[in-house]
């Protein structure tokens, strides 16, 4: 038994070495938006699509920052009300009026949901039917929820035009004020960051490709070569969905992407308690696996050999006098913190949250489970009081 164990915390050691030396350095939070300010060198035209579904509680601070951004070339912002119940469309255009600003704000009223389509994805089209007909050089795509930051556009059109890029992404900064955020919403960027590492995406060369939903920036003609929203109108991880579909258009061109961190650009979404990240979690988890249940059993035990032997092996090693057992564990168990620290410190959240990784990956392998689950019953997908279980 002593050898078995010895083993499994040997093997999940060497899967921290190697995750951390052959991993496109996932762990690191270099890959930010603000990293430098870049010259803008010329005015692309813009017109930004918001898919909105009963967000009037939001729109007065999300709107109100994007209609104030300073960017100076011709930029225009559609609001596509999906069937919102709470206002959202007179909630949205009062924004609009006090800022001034109705000339560049356009409602659009959005039909029932088409058959095969997503309800965000929906809207979106709808809203990029409309702002076509502004002949845009760009769509920034963004959520309701989003609070941008007064130089955000300016800073994604620049990336954009001085990198040659067909779309630019930025993962916004999450919300992490309450205990279960704090707790949670790190774990979710470092794992969406191992799964996705920013510097394979952002090379050319590399497959890999992602994107953060919350602020994506596409070339209209980019858009266009892979067949438009249509293309994906069925995903419900739609920013990866889009970002794979330019990255791997290679009958035009391939490669032309960029993902990073905004330390400055945020999301406003609370997730107050565990019931509110679960869900948000459980929603998808395990339409990213495909909907299979080898992937499921797969993830499930590489998650337990990463994530839980280490502390497992270290305390059992402790209690038994096994040093070599209890050493091979802690130095698993430091190195998966010192890989987690990096987003800990870009959360400014406390220190000692990057020992307690273990654990958190322990919640969200329940939480993929019941993900999964949910998909069985019918029940997949669910969001804004619609349910996609496949």
């Amino acid at each position: 038994m002593a050898a078995f164990v010895l083993l499994l915390t040997g093997l999940s050691l060497l899967i921290w070495i190697g995750l951390l030396s052959f991993r496109g350095q996932f762990w690191r939070c270099d890959q930010q938006l603000e990293a430098k300010e870049i010259p803008l060198p010329s005015l692309p035209r813009i017109c930004t699509v918001i898919p909105a579904r009963n967000e009037a509680d939001l729109l007065p601070m999300t709107l109100r920052s994007l209609l104030l951004q300073d960017y100076p070339g011709d930029f225009n912002v559609f609001l596509v009300d999906d069937r919102s119940t709470d206002g959202t469309a007179d909630f949205a255009q009062g924004v609009a009026y006090a800022l001034n600003k109705a000339d560049k704000f356009h409602i659009i009223a959005g039909k029932s949901l088409a058959p095969g389509w997503s309800g965000k994805l929906w809207a979106v089209e709808q809203g990029i039917q409309i702002a076509t007909e502004f002949a845009p050089d760009y769509f920034l795509l963004t959520d309701a929820d989003i609070e941008h930051d007064s130089a955000s556009l300016r800073r994604l059109v620049a990336k954009a035009e001085q990198e040659d890029l067909d779309l630019v992404s930025v993962m916004v900064r999450l919300r992490c004020e309450s205990f279960w955020e704090q707790i949670l919403i790190p774990a979710f960027v470092f794992f969406f960051q191992k799964l996705y590492p920013f510097r394979w995406v952002n090379n050319p060369k590399n497959s890999t490709a992602a994107a953060a939903g919350g602020s994506i920036l596409i070339r209209k003609t980019a858009l266009e070569k892979i067949g438009g929203i249509a293309t994906i109108r069925q995903a419900l991880i739609d920013d990866c969905a889009l970002a794979k579909a330019v990255k791997g258009n290679q009958q035009w061109r391939q490669g032309r992407i960029w993902l990073g961190l905004s330390a400055l650009t945020q999301s406003l979404r609370p997730y107050p308690d565990l019931d509110t990240v679960w869900q948000m979690v459980a929603r998808t988890a395990y339409t990213q696996l495909n909907y299979s249940p080898l992937l499921l059993t797969g993830t499930v035990l590489a998650m337990t050999l990463i994530y839980l032997i280490p502390p497992l092996a270290t305390i059992l090693g402790a209690v038994t006098l096994n040093w070599s057992i209890a050493f091979l564990g802690l130095a698993a168990w430091f190195l998966m913190s010192f890989a987690y620290y990096p987003t800990i410190r870009f959360y400014k959240c406390p220190a000692w949250l990057a020992c307690c990784l273990p654990a958190i990956a322990f919640l969200y392998t329940l939480m993929t489970i019941d993900s999964a689950i949910r998909h069985w019953q019918g029940r997949g997908g669910a969001w804004k009081g619609r349910v996609y279980p496949s």
